[in-house]
C-alpha cells in the first residue's frame, strides 16, 4: 500500500512510519521540520520537507507519490499558542488540513486517518471516563480546530466518498518525546531526573491524564487502514493516573533520590480527564499493550542513551 504520512518526522508520527513500513507498506514522509527532526526520519521512507500549508508543494508531492491513503499526524500541537494565537493555528491545523483534503480528494486518494485529540476537544468533562459520545467544548483554539477538521472529514465522507477514520489519543509518551508536546510532563521530568535537577509539579499533582505509549499509538494506525471507516476512536489506556504517581514511577525506574518540588497550578488545566476506550477494543480489536511502567521504562532507557551519545 502507498501511504503518505504527515508530520512523520515528529515523536509520535515517526513511529507510526516505522510500523507501515515494518508492515511492508511503501510510505512516503511530509514534514516541514518546525517541530520534526531528522534524525526521526525512517531511512526507508521517502521524505518531503514540505509545509502542508503551501498548497503548490503539496500538490506535487501527491502528483509525485499517487498515495492511497494518507495519514494526518501534521498539526499545530501547542495548545498555549493556539490561545495566544488563534489564527495561526487554524492557518495550520484548518486550512492546512483542508489543502491536505482537497488532495485527497481530487488524487483518488481512498482513505484519510486523522489523528484528534481525546482531551482537548471534550473540555472539562462532564462525566467519567470520556467515551466518544461525550459533549464536545473545547477549551483552546487547538480543540476547536481538531474537532473542526472531524466535522470536515464527515463532510467529505458523505459529500466525496472518501474514507475516513479518526484516532483521538490520550496523553501519549515514548521514546524521541518532545519535552513541548503532548504529554511532555514525562519528557520533562525523566529529563530534569536524569540530569540530577529538580522537577516541579504544577499544583498540588493530584490532576490525573490517560498515559499511553506511543507504540500502543502507532499499532492503533496500522489496524486504522482497514478498520474503523466513518468512526473515531478513543486510543488511550482507559486508565487515569495522577501527576504524582507519574512522578513517582519515573523516580523509581530512574533511582532517582532528589527532590521533586511543587509550583504553581497552570490556569485552565483540566483537573481530572482519562479515555473510555471500549469502542476501540471492540470495533477495532485494539487495546493499550504497554502499561505504565514497562512504557515509563522504555523511555527512560532512550533518554540515557540519547543523553550518553551526546556527552
Amino acid at each position: 500500500m502507498r501511504i503518505l504520512v504527515t508530520g512523520g518526522a515528529g515523536f509520535i508520527g515517526s513511529h507510526v512510519v516505522d510500523a507501515y513500513i515494518a508492515a511492508g507498506h511503501h510510505v512516503a514522509v511530509v514534514d516541514n521540520l518546525a517541530t520534526g527532526r531528522r534524525e526521526n526520519l525512517n531511512p526507508n521512507a521517502t521524505f518531503y520537507e514540505v509545509d502542508i500549508c503551501d498548497a503548490d508543494l503539496l500538490a506535487q508531492v501527491f502528483e509525485q507519490e499517487q498515495p492511497e491513503v494518507v495519514n494526518h499526524h501534521a498539526a499545530q500541537i501547542d495548545v498555549r499558542r493556539s490561545v495566544a494565537d488563534p489564527v495561526y493555528d487554524a492557518q495550520v491545523n484548518v486550512l492546512g488540513s483542508l489543502n491536505l483534503l482537497e488532495q485527497a480528494r481530487t488524487r483518488g486518494v481512498k482513505r484519510i486517518i486523522f489523528i484528534s485529540s481525546g482531551g482537548a476537544i471534550y473540555g472539562e468533562p462532564q462525566h467519567l471516563p470520556c467515551d466518544e459520545d461525550h459533549p464536545v467544548a473545547p477549551l483552546s483554539p487547538y480543540g476547536a480546530s481538531k474537532f473542526t477538521i472531524e466535522v470536515y472529514l464527515s463532510v467529505y465522507g458523505t459529500t466525496y466518498g472518501l474514507e475516513t477514520a479518526i484516532l483521538r489519543y490520550a496523553n501519549v509518551y515514548g521514546p524521541r518525546q518532545d519535552p513541548h508536546g503532548e504529554a511532555g510532563v514525562v519528557a520533562i521530568f525523566a529529563g530534569k531526573m536524569l540530569a540530577g535537577e529538580t522537577p516541579t509539579i504544577h499544583g498540588n499533582g493530584e490532576q490525573t491524564r490517560d498515559f499511553v505509549y506511543v507504540g500502543d499509538c502507532a499499532r492503533a494506525n496500522v489496524i486504522a487502514l482497514k478498520e474503523g471507516t466513518g468512526r473515531a476512536y478513543n486510543i488511550g489506556t482507559g486508565k487515569e493516573t495522577s501527576i504524582n504517581e507519574l512522578a513517582a514511577v519515573i523516580r523509581d525506574v530512574i533511582g532517582y533520590q532528589g527532590e521533586v518540588v511543587h509550583g504553581p497550578e497552570k490556569t485552565g488545566e483540566v483537573v481530572r480527564i482519562y479515555s473510555d476506550v471500549a469502542r476501540a477494543r471492540e470495533e477495532l480489536g485494539w487495546e493499550a499493550e504497554v502499561d505504565l511502567r514497562e512504557g515509563l521504562t522504555r523511555t527512560v532507557a532512550y533518554f540515557r542513551d540519547v543523553g550518553a551519545n551526546q556527552s
